[in-house]
């Protein structure tokens, strides 16, 4: 049985879709994007700042579900520009310094309201 999770603390979604659905043992996080839900407003003062953002944002549904970083399994990331990819790692590498999840990185030629990168993620119940 399916089970929708919504944090009041990370953005609320932009669409109709939810912010994570639980199935089994498993977690399905919506891409997050750098809206900060305290002000509303998109943080897009530099990729780094961006990507933080949507790792808070993550975070905050991770824990809304009862999970942190250490039970993700897999990250997709979508970027505008992939000149930005290392920038991107280096704020990313900070929430995965042991046993990173799987991933990939594409880049994309737009994304939601404009943004320079997205991610989502599946985390695994124990």
């Amino acid at each position: 049985m399916k089970e929708i999770i919504n944090s009041d603390k990370a953005p609320a979604p932009i669409g109709p879709y939810s912010q994570a659905v639980k199935f089994g043992n498993t977690l399905y996080v919506s891409g997050q994007i750098p809206i900060d839900q305290s002000t509303g407003n998109m943080v897009d003062k530099t990729i780094e700042a961006e990507t933080e953002q949507v790792m808070k944002n993550l975070d905050l549904i991770l824990s809304e579900a009862g999970l942190s970083f250490s039970d993700v399994l897999k990250c997709s990331i979508f970027v505008s520009d992939m000149g930005n990819f290392s920038r991107i790692n280096e704020v990313y590498g900070k929430y995965f310094q042991e046993n990173p999840p799987a991933r990939e990185t594409v880049e994309v030629s737009g994304l939601p309201k404009g943004v320079n990168v997205e991610i989502s993620c599946i985390a695994g119940f124990n």
